[in-house]
């Protein structure tokens, strides 16, 4: 017999780490939408959604936030705290 669907292990939100960061902080104060951040970095709003909450994200997506918020990218530590 299987194990019961409650009791499954679902993998990802136990598993997700979380990387405080000021993306929201940044955008809101450019009167920036998550959708307008999103359309200028080429990804999507879910994407934003999952940076603003603190889970990880690539590199090249940390690179296309940065840009995308009219910063350089040697203002990284402004947008995402060094861990």
């Amino acid at each position: 017999m299987g194990t019961p669907e409650r009791e499954k292990i679902k993998p990802g939100k136990e598993n997700a780490k979380v990387e405080p960061n000021n993306v929201r902080k940044v955008r809101e104060g450019l009167l920036l939408s998550k959708a307008e951040l999103a359309r200028r970095a080429k990804i999507s709003v879910l994407t934003i959604d999952r940076v603003e909450k603190g889970m990880t994200c690539r590199m090249d997506t940390k690179r296309k936030i940065i840009l995308s918020l009219g910063l350089k990218l040697s203002d990284r530590d402004k947008v995402f705290n060094r861990g």
